[in-house]
């Protein structure tokens, strides 16, 4: 198996009744959830899914009640017995472990965040993260530091002695999910975490949780049946259908742009395309000049023979200097002058590959040049023009703020200089 994969799942099945194996019959026959109850009385949970999870990915698996989703996270810790399939954590199979094997596994490898935060109402903060250490032997002094460090993490730091009655919804999932962090899994499974907050806390907690995971890198696998959910927090999302089935797999974006069917499409229907579709869709490579190698003939010269007015300035490792006009740089060369520094215009966008399009289209709307696309080290990488944006964008998109402008860059691309 891929060293890269954590949990890699094949051809699960859950069906729970009497006799779930009278259900695989039908199911090769192509026969519905419904059906298949009236005639043999088992219910088709999941069906037939596969998928990986690859490590320190958040991996959103998502559908409508009845789905199957709930099902499918607690067959990866084994709380319910898939009916047949494989399971594999690390390139071993979790069905095939032993009791007290599958009883470590659950210690130390994997936690749960349930919807419901079910701490104890007699037992305080540190004693409710400390509980599951606890019961596992753990000695009081070590068990009590790790809850610490776990309370600090979640943001509870002040809170250790209050009791879960003192506690805002918020906060008592907070010490929910402080208790789950407490051993340190290397995997997260969130079974709906934050569908029984009210909207404004649910977004805060999604939030943290995106800021927790840039600390930690977990692996996490994270139940919901909300879109614009799963759309912020998955690195990729699995939809599950109505009938337990696998109806689409991919990133975000994957989902928004490419519906796999019907069922899907509907899903994705009503969401705003714009603030989850990044840059990195609409961008194209563009000339460029590099200083100090390049000169206002140089520019000129590029800037006529690919039929534009201006033209993004780099230096030699890529770093975005400024922007060269036309005009400037033919007034430069007729002056016989070697240096395109002194026209650089620095009044100019940029964005991130990962920038959504609904961010750039104020700018979009006034902006006098194309927004240049740079990494997080201010390296060049592309342009993205009006055309492309207003081509992605609803007519009935509101605008937004603008993004970044160069010239307040220019301090940080400066210490970048100053490095070298």
């Amino acid at each position: 198996m891929d060293e890269n994969v954590k949990i890699k799942v094949e051809n699960l099945y859950k069906i729970f009744g009497p006799t779930p194996k009278k259900a695989f019959p039908l199911i090769e026959k192509g026969k519905d959830r419904t059906e298949i109850l009236e005639k043999t009385g088992n219910v088709v949970a999941v069906r037939g899914v596969s998928f990986e999870i690859k490590k320190k990915e958040t991996f959103v698996i998502m559908g409508l009640s009845g789905s199957g989703k709930s099902t499918l996270i607690r067959c990866l810790n084994r709380l319910i017995d898939s009916t047949s399939g494989q399971i594999y954590i690390d390139g071993k199979s979790i069905i095939d472990m032993e009791r007290e094997e599958l009883r470590e596994a659950r210690r130390y490898m994997m936690s749960m965040v349930f919807q419901h935060f079910g701490l104890l109402p007699h037992r305080t903060v540190v004693n409710n993260v400390e509980f599951g250490l606890e019961i596992g032997g753990m000695e009081k002094e070590e068990r009590n530091k790790k809850a610490l460090d776990a309370i600090e993490l979640v943001g509870l730091k002040g809170y250790e002695n209050s009791m879960p009655d003192e506690l805002s919804g918020g906060m008592q999932q907070r010490v929910g999910l402080a208790r789950a962090l407490a051993n340190d899994p290397e995997i997260l499974l969130m079974d709906e975490a934050f569908s029984a907050l009210d909207p404004l806390i649910r977004n805060q907690m999604q939030d943290e949780l995106l800021e927790l995971q840039a600390k930690m890198h977990k692996t996490i696998v994270f139940i919901t049946h909300d879109l614009d959910e799963a759309l912020k927090l998955g690195d990729r999302i699995l939809i599950l259908g109505p009938d337990g089935t696998s109806r689409q797999l991919g990133t975000p974006e994957e989902i928004l742009s490419e519906p796999a069917d019907e069922y899907v499409a509907k899903f994705v229907e009503k969401v705003d395309k714009t603030k989850v579709i990044t840059v990195s869709s609409i961008m194209r490579k563009a000339p460029v000049v590099s200083i100090p190698k390049d000169g206002p003939g140089a520019a000129s010269r590029t800037m006529e023979k690919n039929g534009i007015s201006s033209i993004f300035v780099v230096d030699t490792d890529r770093y975005l200097k400024g922007l060269a006009r036309i005009d400037d740089t033919v007034k430069l060369h007729k002056k016989k002058e070697r240096d395109l520094e002194p026209i650089l215009v620095r009044d100019i966008y940029t964005a991130y590959e990962d920038t959504p399009i609904y961010d750039l289209l104020a700018t979009a709307m006034s902006t006098k040049y194309p927004i240049a696309v740079i990494d997080k080290e201010y390296r060049y990488k592309g342009i993205v023009d009006r055309a492309a944006i207003i081509n992605e964008v609803s007519e009935d998109t509101d605008e937004t703020e603008s993004p970044m402008n160069f010239s307040e860059m220019e301090e940080g691309i400066s210490n970048k200089d100053s490095d070298k």
